[in-house]
């Protein structure tokens, strides 16, 4: 059984910085690895994704130049860097491996393991 579980998340000021992780014990590693973000009263959606060896990278254009993804498959972690963080970066942050970044690119959001989130708020 694969359980991927997040860490990392927290109250931060606008401006501010946070560092999501997200470990996937059991996971093997030809799996692309990312992170969906919820916020209050919208559909989860896809934000950033790592293919297996570093490439097929996906970002949403709304975290495009902010946010940066890198994964270490020797210990199946994946980290979400966040800068520059806004009011509407709050929500629930889901840590997902599929077979590729592909399709949630295109907009799905299926998976085949998710985390249970990790709760992100950015107020002043």
């Amino acid at each position: 059984q694969v359980h991927p579980v997040e860490s990392g998340g927290g109250l931060v000021q606008p401006g501010g910085s946070l560092t999501l992780s997200c470990t996937a014990s059991g996971l093997e590693d030809f799996y692309a690895i990312g992170w969906f973000h919820q916020a209050p009263g919208k559909d989860r959606e896809a934000i950033s994704c790592m293919g297996r060896n570093h490439g097929n990278m996906f970002y949403a254009d709304s975290v495009k130049g902010r946010f940066t993804i890198n994964r270490d498959n020797a210990k199946m972690t994946v980290w979400l860097r966040m800068d520059s963080l806004k009011p509407d970066d709050s929500g629930l942050y889901y840590c997902a491996a599929d077979i590729l970044c592909s399709g949630w690119a295109a907009g799905s959001d299926r998976a085949d393991y998710w985390g249970k989130g990790t709760q992100v708020t950015v107020q002043g």
